[in-house]
């Protein structure tokens, strides 16, 4: 029999409304057999069946909701869900290098899992879908036939949920570089050991719509990890060319995946962004595209004050250096920095720049990225491309 969970009193509206998190000051009453990693039933004070969740007491996010109420949750549910999520990424028609998976947007709380060509990079980040690993596996084989799968549970965020770091080879075969081509551009991603899952495919479409901007164009990429928007501008036509990143070992890839694009000519800086655009602002540098790419700067609410002056500097000397009519794409893949507060940071930034921002789009993820509507967390990539005026 599933052990139930008791939320207090008018905490139920967020789970009714869909929103997939329930936080432990939501929680009343735990049955006693309950333990961490358990599919529990969630009933409101009332005793209202709400669903079933993941159960973890030492999380802040208590309940991750994963099913109804009368569902089975076995092997046979796990491989529903993931052939669901599939299905979509075959209707967008990419397969090659997509997001197969996308957490609880997919209705797979804290699952993700990455496609590059055959090779598939799986991370699980909630002690209770850890215990369907397998049968995730399982589903992911049935469903794509992979020549591989990599573990990269290797987070610190993972000792939230009371869980050990952990990567390895979990199915098949994975080499160290594995080659995708991404708007026709050709990257090498290290599955095994870069950031993230190896690759960050939520700019997929967000990288293909500077096209426009970059023919003849003096472009600088702050932030360029292995040289996405770099060499997406080069192809495109770019004529001058700067990628810059904290990171030597994804700049070496950069340079690995500038050359398999015969580019030869892009300038690769191991720098801070903060330092690299202070000093070219100082000098006087003006440029017809900059992009600004950064880390999460806002981990958490407590952290938003910070980071928005993170933000707000970063542009300020990005717009400083735009000739008129030039080009800025300002990211932010902060979750708490919700995209009013990103916008009020870019208005600020103009304002101190004595700027005009002209907004020609604002971008989200890419589509194999989807988002809930009751869930604006899910929905945590801003990407906008503005026209500097003077």
């Amino acid at each position: 029999m599933t052990r139930r969970v008791y939320l207090k009193p008018a905490r139920d509206a967020r789970v009714v409304s869909g929103h997939p998190w329930v936080f432990a000051s939501d929680v009343e009453r735990v049955e006693r057999e309950v333990v961490s990693g358990d599919v529990v039933q969630v009933l409101s004070a009332r005793g209202k069946p709400l669903g079933q969740a993941l159960y973890n007491a030492q999380s802040q996010i208590r309940l991750r909701m994963l099913a109804g109420a009368e569902e089975v949750v076995d092997g046979a549910f796990i491989r529903r869900r993931v052939s669901k999520a599939v299905a979509l990424r075959r209707q967008l028609g990419d397969l090659a290098a997509c997001r197969l998976i996308n957490a609880e947007s997919d209705c797979l709380p804290a699952v993700t899992a990455d496609l590059f060509d055959g090779v598939i990079s799986l991370q699980i980040l909630s002690l209770g879908m850890s215990r369907f690993r397998q049968e995730l596996v399982d589903a992911l084989v049935e469903e794509i036939r992979p020549r591989g799968i990599w573990e990269r549970n290797d987070v610190p965020v993972l000792a939230l949920e009371g869980m050990e770091q952990s990567t390895g080879l979990l199915y098949g075969e994975v080499p160290a570089r594995v080659e995708i081509k991404e708007n026709g551009v050709r990257m090498l991603v290290d599955v095994k050991q870069g950031q993230k899952t190896g690759y960050f495919l939520d700019q997929k479409e967000n990288r293909a719509a500077i096209a426009p901007y970059c023919r003849d164009a003096r472009v600088l990429d702050i932030c360029t990890h292995t040289g996405s928007f770099a060499l997406h501008a080069k192809t495109y036509g770019a004529r001058e060319v700067t990628a810059v990143d904290l990171s030597a070992p994804a700049l070496d890839l950069a340079a690995q995946n500038a050359r398999l694009n015969g580019f030869e000519d892009v300038q690769l800086v191991n720098a801070n962004a903060f330092d690299y655009l202070r000093q070219q602002s100082d000098k006087g540098e003006t440029y017809d595209l900059i992009v600004l790419d950064p880390p999460v700067f806002a981990k958490n609410k407590a952290s938003l004050a910070g980071a928005a002056r993170g933000y707000k500097e970063i542009n300020l000397r990005a717009m400083k250096m735009l000739a008129d009519g030039g080009i800025l794409v300002s990211c932010s893949c902060s979750q708490a920095m919700v995209p009013e507060l990103f916008l009020n940071t870019l208005r600020e930034a103009a304002g101190d720049a004595r700027v005009t921002l002209q907004q020609l789009e604002w971008r989200g993820p890419a589509r194999d990225h989807p988002s809930l509507p009751a869930a604006p967390e899910t929905n945590y990539l801003k990407c906008g491309i503005f026209r500097v005026l003077r």
